[in-house]
């Protein structure tokens, strides 16, 4: 989710070029030190177009890190201005409860901010997308089901296990919500039961889901982060280099004309000729898609958006579609009774 300063939009071509020269990089600060912090670090170290300016974090977990980048370490945003460091972008990627605060305190001095999660989009293009495939979508079956170590726990990220804030829902949940939106419109309802807790921890482990979009497409989610498994959308995708890739599928969607599997990405049709019948053999070809790591694109993308050249492709009020499914699901599963969205 992107939340951007449009007076700085535009910027002055003075400052930013020469006639022989590149742009300026971007200096970016990452606020956040976690799970995925040093990894969207790892991505503005290696982009041609930006610099790591710093990392803010209280942890003291968190100088090390800063020792690896070679960066220096702010214990808040405060300290990091006073300090007279102005980074032009800075990626927030702390607990989700601190998201809002720590955004607008970047925005106040004039940050462009880029906010881990949660992420959404309804772009009507990616339904578009998926019916020259397979056809009116109809139907969904969907999984994210992993085995998430004690250590993911310990402090200083213990509020992982926090029911206000951790949990797989508002965790992972909410990025796949963003790509079921952006696939198949927005959600209408949810209904949603717990799964067994294994782990005594105040936040849900997992949910089994039904979901209904606007458009009439239901559909059924599994989601889990205490039962070893390949089926999730990071592992069969390779959308996360950090996790190794199983080429798995997370979801299936069902439509009129066939089967598109994502994660493998194979579609299922049936031939060009051939009856449409359960009795016909269904053919399985293989959906291409690009190899660029989704970590590396959003920083040169944060860069094209602070330079002025694109506008955000995911906004605050994107953002906040999937958050309200989420806290839709928290609520079917505290109430055991569907939810209007």
């Amino acid at each position: 989710m992107h939340a951007y300063n449009p007076s700085r939009d535009t910027m002055d071509p003075n400052s930013e070029h020469s006639a022989s020269s590149r742009p300026r990089k971007i200096n970016v600060a990452v606020i956040g030190t976690g799970v995925i912090g040093p990894r969207h670090a790892k991505s503005v170290v290696s982009c041609d177009d930006t610099t790591l300016l710093c990392l803010v974090d209280p942890s003291s977990a968190a100088a090390q890190i800063a020792q690896d980048f070679n960066v220096p370490l702010f214990g808040s945003v405060k300290e990091m201005q006073e300090a007279g460091m102005a980074p032009d972008a800075a990626i927030v990627c702390t607990p989700n409860k601190t998201h809002v605060a720590v955004s607008e305190e970047l925005l106040e001095i004039g940050v462009h901010v880029l906010v881990e999660k949660p992420i959404s989009t309804t772009i009507e293009s990616g339904r578009r997308l998926v019916e020259n495939k397979i056809g009116r979508p109809i139907a969904l079956s969907g999984l994210w089901t992993t085995f998430k170590p004690p250590e993911y726990f310990e402090a200083p990220m213990e509020w992982h296990a926090k029911a206000g804030d951790g949990g797989p829902v508002l965790i992972n949940l909410v990025h796949e919500i963003d790509i079921l939106q952006y696939l198949l419109g927005p959600i209408a309802r949810v209904h949603a039961e717990q799964t067994i807790s294994q782990r005594g921890h105040e936040a849900e482990e997992g949910a089994a889901i039904l979901l209904r979009f606007a458009s009439g497409v239901v559909g059924t989610f599994v989601l889990s982060d205490a039962t070893p498994s390949p089926h999730s959308f990071e592992q069969g995708t390779g959308e996360n280099p950090l996790l190794p890739q199983s080429g798995r599928d997370s979801y299936r969607i069902f439509g009129s004309e066939g089967t598109l599997s994502v994660g493998d990405m194979t579609l299922w049709k049936f031939g060009d000729g051939d009856e449409k019948t359960w009795t016909s053999k269904i053919d399985s070809s293989e959906v291409a898609v690009g190899k660029e790591i989704p970590f590396d694109e959003q920083i040169k993308h944060l860069v094209r958006v602070v330079r002025g050249g694109e506008q955000p492709r995911c906004t605050g009020e994107d953002g906040l579609s999937a958050l309200v499914v989420c806290d839709a699901v928290k609520r079917a599963i505290a109430t055991r009774q569907p939810v209007d969205i």
